[in-house]
């Protein structure tokens, strides 16, 4: 089993990066989410974003898909990695503001 499909990544080789002819382990967008991920765990306590910020950012990801596989606009690798980093660090700012909520009660 490949580690992308352990996360839910289809993997598609015109989907990925490739490092010195190796396919990436997971796709543009999940790479971009990732990265997003880890981008909200250090900027979390220096720079806080609004809830409203939040969905906007998963939106422009979700668009980004819907665009594309309705066949309107097809999507680029970097554009995939941009969206998924904003749905990325904009789901994990989300976690973590409804885990401190729930928390403080």
């Amino acid at each position: 089993m490949k580690i992308g499909n352990l996360c839910g990544c289809h993997q598609r080789a015109d989907r990925s990066y490739f490092i010195a002819g190796y396919q990436f382990p997971i796709c543009a967008r999940c790479t971009g989410v990732l990265i997003g991920y880890v981008s909200a765990l250090i900027l979390y306590r220096v720079y806080h974003i609004s809830i409203w910020l939040c969905a906007l950012f998963m939106l422009i990801m979700f668009v980004d898909w819907f665009l594309q596989y309705k066949n309107i606009c097809q999507s680029t690798n970097f554009r995939r990695l941009i969206t998924g980093l904003l749905c990325g660090y904009g789901l994990l700012n989300l976690i973590i503001i409804l885990i401190g909520g729930i928390i403080r009660g």
